[in-house]
């Protein structure tokens, strides 16, 4: 439970039609042996004390009385049991058959929810036996004396992570097109059960999939998804045991069918409400009745996977459409800023680094949606003391094979006269040695824009400007930014993405180089030939900063968190030595930076995490970041 986790599991017995005792004895066995693995919150299928397939018997008051003994004594069994249990069984009001779910805790029963919506065409009956549960609010009395509330609008609350909040519905309510976990959610529930007994044909299981996973997307909610299975009569249909636990649209297990397999996985209710609250059209109007739970409070182990990369997808046909996407949006961004401006040339820096490379094929992108020829984009390369040989080839390579105008500016003598100006010994090489070359080569930029009718396009990405590592007024400064929101992790696989399309043998060996080549701005003098000053050496590996700055802003995580889940990503890749080291200089630096990002020029949002601070963070220039680093040091 600690940091909004809970394990939750769903359970499908192999049930015996109309065997009450024997199914019961089944469902404690399966409580036990999920709350024994860890989880929480443990759902059944629909009617599954009785079997969802007894048809007429559903008549017979025997049936009806065993289905209600056998839940006391599922309760009573609960008692020694750390969770709370979502149980399906027909149970009778006033003459009147209904399909329940019974929520049972610690020995108690502690409400009813009946189904809403009773499917009665194709292959279903339900109406046949049972009456809708929609307008029912009531008592009920069991046979031991515990008085029972009987709701469809009941949210379960847990005393020890008031964050869980847990709403049910059960099987055709979902399928509806107002299905009862609409208002749950907008009452406040994070969690939606829904005991089912979904039969199998041809196709079913692809959309119930979607069906769920969309709607713990539309209600940004955890959603678990428990079917009846092998066991059921297979008189004219057959069940699957199709379970599911999805969350925020995501799918995090998934049972094979036809198994009766039990699956888990965890919640992480925190980030549910973090992501409610920052959707300001995410409206709670609370008309729901409430009960309380108690759970241990204890670590959640976690079997969910965490995404090393959370910016890359992992599929190579999604991450391909989803370069090419990022590619169009930038491209279109800078073509809209061309036409508005009446630009003549696009004036770009090239280095012969990964982001100046990208920042080139996106220009020739928009220059060919504008129909421009290439040559009026100036690709400038102001060598200075630490090129190296590598770098200037794949610069002019580069530039050559996309057929744009080549010009060559030595800032070595400039930056010399400047440095005297100023009083700067060139041989101490410190931060003045570093950002004097830097401002020169955006003055020169600026300048060749003037005097050619032109705009400079900025080449820093979303990862320099999390950790402030641009020089202001220098790399920090252009006229549109087209790599303002793309994480260095992506900036690689956008270029891999651009050679293996490219059609060009030369370009795409250049790229690939490129790719190859160790990042850094080149500032100090080369050692052998080589480069001497390695970004990732001094500001830790870009692929840990992309994942502390996508887990603190998407989602809203404090640190501890964020060093748990970086643990985990990157086991075995890391020590959490290495990885706490590098997350205390993250948070350092996001803090210290962010005067650099309060006046960024323009550039095209790409993803759900930016830095704009006229749109996605709207943060002041000098917060405090105590708190946050407080908790860093306690780690």
């Amino acid at each position: 439970m600690k940091d909004g986790y809970i394990k939750v599991a769903a359970a499908t017995p192999k049930v015996k039609v109309a065997d009450t005792v024997y199914n019961g004895q089944l469902i404690k066995a399966l409580m036990k042996e999920c709350t024994d693995n860890g989880a929480k919150v443990v759902v059944f299928p629909e009617l599954c004390i009785t079997g969802y397939t007894c048809q007429d018997l559903f008549w017979q008051d025997k049936l009806i009385a065993a289905a209600e003994d056998e839940l006391i004594g599922i309760a009573d069994y609960s008692r020694s049991l750390d969770g709370i249990f979502f149980i399906g069984l027909p149970y009778e009001i006033n003459g009147m058959l209904y399909n329940m779910a019974a929520v049972v805790s610690r020995g108690e029963v502690l409400a009813m929810v009946p189904k809403t919506f009773l499917p009665n065409y194709n292959e279903f009956y339900e109406a046949r036996h049972f009456a809708s549960g929609e307008n029912l609010s009531t008592y009920v009395t069991l046979k031991n004396g515990q008085q029972v509330s009987v709701d469809t609008d009941f949210i379960f609350s847990c005393k020890q992570l008031p964050k869980l909040k847990i709403a049910v519905e059960l099987c055709e309510d979902l399928w509806t097109p107002n299905p009862p976990s609409i208002r749950h959610a907008m009452s406040g529930a994070t969690v939606i059960v829904n005991l089912s007994a979904s039969d199998e044909v041809t196709g079913k299981a692809i959309y119930r999939r979607e069906l769920v996973s969309g709607q713990s997307a539309r209600l940004i909610c955890g959603y678990i998804y428990a079917s009846a299975g092998d066991g059921e009569s297979t008189q004219d249909v057959v069940y699957s045991g199709h379970n599911l636990i999805c969350e925020n649209g995501n799918v995090l297990a998934e049972s094979g069918r036809f198994t009766n397999e039990t699956i888990y996985s965890e919640f992480d209710v925190e980030r549910i409400e973090t992501e409610r609250r920052r959707m300001t059209t995410f409206v709670v109007e609370d008309d729901h009745r409430w009960a309380e739970f108690d759970l241990e409070v204890k670590d959640t182990t976690l079997s969910r996977y965490v995404n090393p990369a959370p910016f890359v997808p992992a599929d190579k046909t999604d991450r391909d459409r989803r370069c090419d996407e990022i590619l169009m949006i930038q491209a279109m961004g800078l073509k809209k800023r061309l036409e508005h401006t009446n630009c003549k040339t696009a004036v770009i820096g090239i280095s012969g680094g990964l982001d100046s490379t990208l920042a080139l094929l996106v220009t020739v992108r928009a220059f060919d949606l504008l129909g421009k020829d290439h040559k009026d984009i100036a690709a400038v390369t102001m060598p200075g003391f630490g090129t190296t040989d590598r770098t200037y080839d794949n610069a002019v390579n580069l530039i050559k094979c996309l057929g744009a105008t080549f010009i060559e500016v030595d800032i070595k003598d400039a930056v010399n006269i400047h440095f005297r100006d100023i009083g700067q010994d060139p041989s101490v090489h410190d931060v003045t040695y570093e950002n004097g070359q830097a401002r020169e080569r955006t003055q020169i930029l600026m300048d060749i824009a003037n005097k050619e009718n032109g705009m400079v396009i900025g080449t820093g990405d979303l990862s320099e400007l999390a950790l402030g590592w641009a020089t202001y007024n220098g790399d920090h400064m252009s006229m549109y930014a087209v790599n303002a929101s793309v994480p260095k992790t992506l900036v690689r696989h956008l270029v891999k993405y651009y050679a293996d399309t490219c059609g060009s043998d030369l370009l795409e060996s250049t790229l690939l180089d490129v790719l190859d080549t160790p990042v850094s701005p080149e500032l100090l003098p080369p050692e052998n030939g080589k480069i001497s000053q390695k970004t990732e050496d001094l500001v830790g590996p870009y692929e840990l900063h992309d994942f502390f700055l996508y887990n603190m802003l998407r989602c809203g995580y404090a640190p501890a968190k964020v060093y748990r889940l970086a643990r985990i990503a990157f086991e075995g890749k890391y020590d959490d030595e290495f990885i706490l080291k590098w997350l205390k200089n993250f948070y350092r630096r996001f803090f210290a930076q962010q005067f650099k990002r309060s006046c960024l020029p323009d550039g095209p949002k790409v993803g759900t995490v930016a830095v704009s601070p006229r749109g996605d963070l709207r943060m002041p220039s000098d917060a405090c970041g105590r708190i946050w680093m407080d908790e860093v040091d306690k780690l």
